[in-house]
């Protein structure tokens, strides 16, 4: 399945006619082998595939836009519908197809697909569906875009970032799990309501599990450049812990509230995935906090574990991981969810 039929072939018997409608100036050269262009592949076109697909298109981020997917259907319907846009969007080449080999020379894969839980599942046979649904993409997308850099957005993201490492064989600053970067975002979100400022002023993370064993650092979060706790300590303004833990609780609880009340997630991890592309191909070296390989970080040594930390972005991928100042609280909440989420791998089997 690729793209719907160009204009440039209405011409008698299929004839190209782009030759024709535009006349070649004199003495060219052929474009500049330095240019860039950039490709990225979304696989899995369900609510939050698409979501991301929109806006990389609406935030100019791809030259090429691929979207694969297991329904041809659903698949080629999602792709007229975005060509459909072309006229109030940025120039972008869309193509869809169930077959791999579309994906070829990817810069960036983006991978949304994943198993439904369904009724009385437990959460380790849902996790062992999803790894074998992964071994059937990893590897195709790892042969067609050995350079490329995976980013992992089905859940759980954390241990599917870790299977898919382990399938690709690529290197780990090249395999990167959307972690706590929406987490952190809601967090900020959250702190500047409270705080009735610009989430964008606050500087705070979430970090370890994306799910219920993250941890809030609360110890760095500033606002406009003043560290929150620190002032209010010497300011002797009193804080209830109880407060805190709240805030970190609607975190967490949100995601299930946008579910319980629409059915799904998509637009939120749709802004967020489109700005860690941005990060990552436009070689931005921002912080984000994404699900990278912890081992060796903050004393989590019990195994190779992927989980959230702060970690610096570019082209390569992970450039570091910032080494941020935690509290010994912070950093026993960290290593407890790194080894919640190592002994869910150990029970695949891997």
């Amino acid at each position: 399945m690729q793209k719907s039929a160009s204009a440039s072939s209405l011409g008698p018997g299929g004839l190209d006619l782009s030759q024709a409608f535009f006349k070649p100036i004199q003495n060219t050269a052929p474009p500049s082998p330095t240019k860039r262009h950039t490709k990225i592949s979304v696989i899995g076109v369900g609510n939050v595939g698409m979501a991301i697909a929109q806006t990389i298109l609406t935030q100019d981020l791809a030259d090429e836009l691929t979207l694969v997917d297991a329904k041809p259907d659903k698949l080629r319907g999602e792709m007229l519908d975005l060509q459909h846009a072309a006229a109030f969007l940025p120039r972008t080449k869309i193509i869809a197809s169930v077959d791999y080999s579309v994906t070829v020379g990817s810069d960036l894969c983006i991978v949304t697909a994943g198993a439904r839980q369904n009724p009385g599942e437990s959460r380790l046979n849902l996790l062992q569906r999803n790894v074998a649904l992964f071994s059937n993409i990893i590897p195709p997308l790892a042969k067609y875009s050995p350079d490329s850099i995976l980013l992992i957005v089905s859940n759980p993201v954390d241990v599917l970032t870790y299977v898919s490492w382990k399938l690709s064989g690529f290197p780990s600053n090249r395999v990167i799990g959307s972690g706590t970067n929406l987490d952190s975002s809601r967090f900020r979100f959250l702190i500047a309501d409270h705080l009735d400022v610009n989430a964008q002023d606050v500087q705070a993370y979430i970090v370890g599990e994306h799910g219920d064993s993250s941890v809030a650092l609360w110890s760095s979060i500033s606002v406009g450049g003043v560290p929150v706790l620190s002032f209010l300590k010497n300011q002797q303004i009193a804080y209830e812990k109880e407060t805190l833990e709240n805030i970190h609780k609607a975190v967490i609880d949100s995601a299930y509230e946008v579910i319980s009340l629409k059915g799904y997630t998509s637009w939120a991890i749709g802004y967020s995935v489109a700005n860690l592309a941005r990060s990552l191909l436009r070689d931005q070296r921002k912080i984000h906090p994404v699900s990278v390989l912890a081992k060796g970080f903050y004393g989590i040594d019990g195994g190779d574990v992927f989980l959230s930390l702060p970690a610096q972005l570019g082209r390569g991928g992970v450039l570091g991981v910032t080494n941020i100042h935690l509290t010994d609280e912070e950093v026993q909440r960290l290593r407890e969810s790194a080894k919640t989420i190592h002994e869910v791998q150990c029970q695949l089997g891997l």
